[in-house]
């Protein structure tokens, strides 16, 4: 008999796939992620991983199966929350839940679960799972759920052929609401329990907040760009390489202060994010300020006003050779090749129809239509069809 081991998350989702995995005579065995011990950065005063932990002990208790709580909260620090600080200090935006998968439930996670003689970790996330044969050796694919609402398959873009083959994504055929129902008709305490929201599982936490802790607040300011600058008009030069032409399409735009007017103040750059509106606290405007770009070393916003401000958008951008990851290492660009693909630089975002180029120092992904807010850190996943097959960290 095949062993799994659960991620118990406290959760209705990762419950159903505890019971799911039951019903298909796996021996399972619940564990529970205890990830963060710092109270004083949580938005309230109710701790939620302890009733987390509680309501995952219950479902444990109610489908009969061993529970145990495991301690990751150092190696979370050090993997998760140290990457965070050193990120945003550098004016980059990291995407936690990704790297939580990647370093903490695939990894750590998974580590201890084998430790205990497990033949695979399952969790609740809505994603699948397919085995195919390519030259005589399996090769795992992630596919995107079957709930379009709650694909989450691009919270796994970092991961391995060696972790895909030790997971089961046991609802990642199943809808959010056949997901409760499942819950209800087995009387699960966690039937009606909301979505977690937050930062992975640390709970609901502030961000500015929690940044503040590392990062010092400095005043600056906020600077509004008008959408006709000179800016926006230059004209790209002629007879550029494909290459140089793909740079010009993805580099950062160099805005100077003067370039403005100053609109407001604000008490520090790396707390802010492209294309981020709220928390700007900039009144007296006729549309929603936007922030189009920051820089960490003049300490300096600049926004403009509505969400079609030509500073939100380009169509291309780089990721750093030693930052690109294939899912599908069989399938992985050759210096001077290219593929067409589907591609997402944000969770939920519908996937859009992109042309991967890879060069010598890295891969430049190439949009057809101008993507907004392309954010530095943030990663960018490309699909074929439902397959995930690779990302790559925007630089």
């Amino acid at each position: 008999m095949k062993r799994v081991v659960v991620g118990l998350s406290g959760g209705v989702d990762s419950s159903v796939a505890a019971y799911l995995l039951q019903q298909q005579g796996y021996e399972v065995i619940g564990l529970f992620m205890k990830n963060w011990h710092d109270d004083s950065v949580t938005i309230s005063n109710e701790c939620p991983w302890l009733e987390d932990s509680n309501d995952a002990l219950l479902v444990a208790e109610k489908l009969g199966i061993p529970f145990q709580t495991v301690d990751l909260s150092e190696e979370y620090k050090e993997k998760i929350v140290d990457y965070m600080f050193s990120e945003y200090e550098k004016g980059r935006t990291p995407n936690p839940d990704v790297l939580c998968n990647r370093e903490i439930k695939f990894d750590v996670f998974m580590k201890i679960a084998l430790s205990l003689g497990a033949d695979y970790v399952a969790t609740g996330h809505y994603c699948q799972k397919n085995e195919i044969e390519v030259d005589g050796k399996p090769v795992y694919q992630l596919i995107a759920g079957a709930d379009n609402n709650k694909d989450q398959s691009y919270f796994l873009c970092q991961l391995s052929q060696e972790q895909l083959a030790k997971s089961l994504f046991p609802i990642g055929a199943l809808t959010k609401p056949e997901v409760r129902e499942i819950a209800a008709a087995m009387d699960l305490v966690t039937a009606e329990k909301k979505d977690s929201q937050g930062l992975c599982f640390i709970g609901k936490v502030r961000l500015p907040e929690f940044l503040q802790q590392k990062l010092q607040p400095k005043e600056g300011k906020i600077v509004q760009i008008d959408k006709n600058d000179p800016i926006y008009t230059i004209e790209k030069p002629a007879n550029l390489s494909v290459e140089e032409d793909l740079k010009w399409e993805a580099k950062k735009r160099n805005y100077l202060l003067t370039m403005g007017k100053v609109v407001g103040k604000h008490q520090g750059a790396h707390y802010f994010t492209i294309g981020q509106r709220k928390g700007l606290n900039v009144g007296g405007t006729t549309d929603p300020l936007f922030i189009i770009a920051t820089s960490v070393e003049t300490n300096t916003i600049y926004t403009g006003l509505t969400s079609e401000h030509p500073g939100l958008f380009k169509k291309a951008l780089f990721i750093e050779k030693s930052e690109i990851h294939w899912i599908r290492t069989d399938l992985a660009l050759k210096v001077g090749e290219t593929m067409q693909v589907m591609a997402r630089i944000r969770y939920r975002q519908p996937l859009q129809k992109a042309t991967l180029h890879q060069f010598e120092d890295g891969m430049y992904v190439h949009f057809d239509e101008p993507q907004s807010a392309i954010t530095e850190g943030q990663f960018v996943a490309w699909y074929f069809d439902t397959e995930l097959v690779g990302s790559g960290v925007i630089s």
